[in-house]
């Protein structure tokens, strides 16, 4: 049992999530490096999904694509939750996880109560995400988690109920559910005519689209497979014959056993109101006329499967359901009374017989119910939350756009009924605040189109329009187009009944524009009811006018939440928008909007807002902010007239008349025998039977793709230990080894790719022949059993590796071959930068108009601009961009052995050389790796300088390392900074021979 908590932790309704984060992060420390507790406490194929997912080697060599914080700790905290925590239950459901994670929370009030209900049995986790966090990543890392870890135990005959291959995937409605579709399977194919074929395009899903972060290789292709032949739409479950496992992807209408619903509904009743007529005609005459189609048989067979369905998923002896956006099917409490909803129910009847193979796995960023109204109003979460990372994280930490209230004087003039009027026949009418409120939103989006276009034409901010009724988004169309002279393809109108009005045909290719609408000009405006409060997933609405007059705070999340997702990704604005965040922090208008969300303030939803305010999370924008841009002081350096003459063309190396290499054959008679040990004492140190033990055994470095299990090694065989040995030398000889016990096959290789067959005879000539220095047979039994075990021990690897290695360098020949293969990357190949006006300045001997530094910590940089430009005997400069000149990178080494690539800061040309130059203040220019930089560039002009002059125009080109010091020393004397150049400008000792390429 854990420590006790902090009593007010104790008392948080969230105390489950703060108890299991802190279990997890002291379980977890060391994961980066591979030393964490937990990698000894799960399976070896969780472990490896873990170092995959978030071990620092391979979080580098993706870049960019990894998972960020909150969806790091979802995952950990469900896996340490499910595997670790509950590894020796037979049962385990929501009691026994707080006693294992958050006991003390147990004596409050009456949660422990609450947790022992029946409904809370088995294996449940709620994950609480904000909206535009990546929730669906974290769905699918778990599906993989679950999957590859039951096909191990299968494959080992071990009966693990910790995990599963049946899986479904619950959605609130039928955007969500296509989304997940795509998600899933991929994008629908469009026919030649322009109609959606019903296939779908595999590749375009996220499975295959982010394999390279979600599937360690040599699983990928296992997943893959399971994926494309397991998918069961709705209609499908029950009924699709699939593999060993099930992907069920449906909406919750499939759960909502007894009830009469229509699926393009995507509004939920309020569950314990009176039903409607037609419902309790629907309970009591199930074959009723459908509205549309009659008495179908397609109709009929659904409403009769439906039941069967449920049958069929009752029947599985184990499953695990994730529910997206699952605020949908929880309880529903009223006046202290509690009311499950049917599709809740459907899921405690399928749960009923599993026990703890039955796994509920929950996201919502909203997993709470309204309780109370007025000052006693409250949110009562969800008892099984056990990650939090809400907006206000997500806002901190810069993964979705900021917020901003657009508070107009005329808006805060008006009376505060901003409801549609109605005559006394009941018709309505747009009220003039919500005419006031759509026009501000209007001009807001005017002045982003206006000013986003100067950045770049084909960014599309977008509006959003909520509506209070499906009866008034007509009148806002009518409206916008009308009097505020929008057109007709310029304004979209999705209400929650367009599907059932189009038919599925006409839907489809209107639900293909509403999802692509990032990509074109129109439609600008959106209007919509609840259609799109969740599962609209685009990046370009930047201003929302809620005209909703609910106060529901949880309607209100899900409405902001459509606009949260990020539109400016790229590196270059990330200055700009860490400026807005602290601007808004400390109280002040953001400076500009990029990736800033504008909401026309509603006066219903104050509360919310000063909330949000007063912890400098949400800024204000008025009328004065109408005088600035909206992209701040971000501003375009094109490429000016007449270019060509400062332009630089980095040579690119694709064939070398020295490239090819061969080597003689070895002479095995020639290398020495291994004389440390007798065989007879190597034996002595085996164990017996299938496996043996070594307390020094280090051999996984070596043999990086097979499994350690503490001392114990298994291995195949004489021949595997053959293949393994010759694939780790080569692999030797190329670069250094990474860190961790595993060679992932699409990092390696080989130095001798094609001898390596050459390589595997010789290595068993020299066990046969040398080895001992007399004639050994390793597939014998005459030394204490199989003799091939002997080769494993260390000091025999060690031997092995080390003689080989000597010999094949020794052998190597360098045939002169072909003709020099050499291609230019000209710095020009980016015609434009985007640069801040404060932070950058006009060049004139540059290919761009304007040169920037950043805004933090670049006073070196912005120094050396100014000299080179008024340096006479500078002829052309340039820095180099690390967002857009991504050709311009180094390789290098770090000081841990890993490869890395970095670029430098800036391209000099005078009337003698061309510089690479590489400013540092003056603490940093003796790191470690600043110095491994230095000296792969240095290596990497030597080779360029041996080219012939006309690919390298016709110059000799040269590194520089300048510290702040000299800098500033030189420039207060008066030198020119080419002077500078020359003289700090490294020169390569004889011996230098750094192999070093720029990619």
């Amino acid at each position: 049992m854990s420590s006790a908590m902090n009593p007010k932790d104790a008392e948080h309704p969230l105390a489950l999530s703060i108890g299991l984060t802190a279990r997890t992060n002291a379980l977890c420390l060391g994961l980066e490096s591979g030393a964490a507790e937990v990698l000894e406490l799960v399976t070896p194929t969780t472990a490896e999904l873990l170092s995959w997912w978030f071990g620092e080697d391979m979080v580098v060599a993706r870049g960019g694509l990894n998972f960020h914080a909150g969806q790091k700790q979802a995952i950990l905290n469900a896996i340490v939750a499910h595997e670790v925590l509950g590894a020796e239950h037979a049962t385990w459901g929501l009691l026994d996880l707080y006693q294992a994670a958050a006991p003390d929370a147990l004596l409050v009030g009456n949660r422990m109560t609450e947790v022992s209900a029946p409904k809370h049995a088995h294996p449940k986790y709620c994950f609480k995400m904000a909206t535009g966090t990546g929730k669906t990543w974290v769905l699918q890392a778990l599906m993989i988690w679950q999957l590859l870890n039951k096909t191990a135990a299968q494959e080992a005959g071990v009966d693990d109920a910790r995990f599963t291959r049946h899986f479904m995937v619950v959605a609130p409605g039928l955007i969500v559910y296509e989304r997940l579709l795509d998600a899933f399977c991929g994008k629908l194919v469009a026919a030649s005519d322009g109609t959606v074929s019903g296939s779908r395009n595999f590749a375009s899903s996220d499975i295959a689209q982010f394999s390279e972060l979600f599937i360690p290789e040599a699983y990928r292709e296992r997943v893959f497979a399971f994926v494309r032949g397991n998918v069961c739409s709705k209609n499908e479950i029950g009924l699709k014959t699939t593999g060993n496992g099930m992907i069920a992807i449906t909406n919750w209408h499939l759960l909502a056993e007894g009830e009469v619903v229509d699926e393009s509904e995507e509004e939920v009743l309020a569950p314990g109101a009176p039903l409607a007529p037609e419902q309790v005609v629907g309970t009591v005459l199930p074959l009723t006329p459908g509205r549309a189609t009659g008495n179908s048989l397609d109709v009929l067979d659904r409403r009769w499967a439906r039941g069967n369905v449920l049958s069929f998923l009752a029947e599985l002896p184990e499953l695990m359901v994730f529910n997206d956006e699952a605020h949908h099917i929880h309880e529903f409490k009223r006046e202290g009374e509690t009311t499950e909803v049917e599709w809740q129910k459907s899921l405690s009847r399928i749960a009923e017989s599993k026990g703890r193979r039955f796994v509920q796995v929950d996201f919502s960023a909203t997993p709470y119910n309204d309780v109370g109204s007025g000052k006693n109003k409250r949110k009562l979460y969800f008892p099984h939350i056990v990650t939090d990372f809400d907006l206000k994280a997500a806002m901190r930490a810069g993964l979705v756009k900021s917020l901003v209230l657009d508070r107009r004087k005329e808006i805060g003039a008006l009376p505060l009924e901003f409801k549609a009027e109605r005559d006394e026949n009941g018709n309505p009418s747009l009220s003039e605040g919500q005419r006031v409120m759509l026009r501000a939103g209007l001009k807001k989006l005017r002045k982003l189109e206006a000013d986003f276009s100067a950045l770049d034409p084909q960014r599309y901010p977008k509006m959003l329009v909520v509506c209070e009724d499906t009866t008034v988004s007509p009148l806002v169309a009518q409206f916008l187009q009308e009097q505020e002279g929008l057109d007709a393809d310029e304004v979209m109108t999705i209400d929650s009944g367009k599907k059932a009005e189009l038919g599925e045909k006409d839907w489809a290719p209107v639900r293909e524009r509403l999802f692509s609408v990032d990509r074109h000009a129109t439609p600008r405006v959106i209007v919509s009811v609840l259609m799109l409060r969740e599962g609209f997933d685009v990046s370009n609405i930047c201003v929302i006018v809620p005209l909703r007059s609910s106060q529901a705070q949880i309607l209100l999340e899900q409405t902001i939440g459509r606009g949260l997702r990020l539109m400016w990704r790229d590196p270059e604005y990330s200055d700009i928008k860490r400026e807005n965040r602290e601007r808004i922090n400390a109280g002040q208008e953001p400076g500009s909007l990029i990736d800033v969300l504008s909401i026309v303030e509603h006066p219903a939803f104050q509360s919310f807002y000063d909330e949000l305010l007063t912890e400098g999370l949400a800024g204000t924008t008025g009328d004065d902010s109408d005088d600035s841009s909206a992209a701040g002081d971000v501003i375009a350096a094109d490429l000016r007239e007449g270019f060509q003459t400062f332009d630089f063309g980095i040579p690119f190396i694709l064939q070398e008349t020295d490239e090819l290499r061969d080597h003689q054959p070895l002479d095995i008679d020639t290398l020495p025998p291994f004389s440390t040990m007798s065989l007879q004492s190597l034996t002595g140190l085996l164990g017996k039977g299938d496996t043996f033990i070594s307390q020094d055994l280090q051999s996984a470095t070596l043999f990086g793709d097979y499994r350690v299990d503490g001392a114990v090694m298994n291995v195949g065989g004489y021949n595997d230990y053959l293949s393994r040995l010759t694939r780790r030398i080569s692999q030797a000889l190329h670069e250094p080894l990474p860190k961790g016990n595993k060679i992932a096959t699409h990092l390696a290789k080989p130095y001798l790719q094609v001898n390596t067959a050459d390589l595997t005879g010789w290595l068993d000539d020299y066990v046969w022949t040398r080895l001992f220095d007399a004639a050994f047979n390793p597939l014998g039994q005459d030394h204490g059993g199989e003799n091939w075990r002997v080769l494993l021990l260390q000091p025999v690897v060690d031997h092995i590796t080390k003689v080989f290695a000597m010999a094949l360098l020794a052998a190597e020949e360098t045939l002169t071959t072909g003709a020099v293969d050499v291609q230019a990357r000209h710095l020009s190949d980016v015609p434009r930068l985007m640069v801040r006006e404060a932070h950058s300045v006009p060049v004139s001997k540059c290919i761009y108009t304007r040169l920037g530094w950043p805004a933090r910590n670049g006073g070196l940089e912005r120094t050396f601009i100014h000299w080179a430009q008024a340096d006479a005997q500078v002829l052309a400069f340039c820095k180099i961009s690390e967002n857009r000149h991504t050709f311009a990178r180094l390789r290098y080494v770090k000081d841990d052995g890993l490869p890395a690539f970095y670029s430098p800061d800036f391209l000099v040309r005078t009337a003698d050389a061309i510089y690479l130059v590489e400013t540092k203040a003056q603490q940093q220019v003796m790191h470690p790796n600043v110095q491994r930089k230095l000296k792969a560039a240095m290596g990497w002009c030597e080779r360029i300088n041996g080219l012939p002059a006309e690919h390298r125009q016709g110059l000799p080109w040269h590194y520089v390392l300048l510290g702040e010091d000299a800098v500033h020393e030189w420039q207060q004397k008066g030198a020119h900074l080419a002077e500078l150049l020359e003289f700090a400008r490294l020169r390569p000792l004889a011996s230098a021979s750094a192999q070093v390429s720029l990619i």
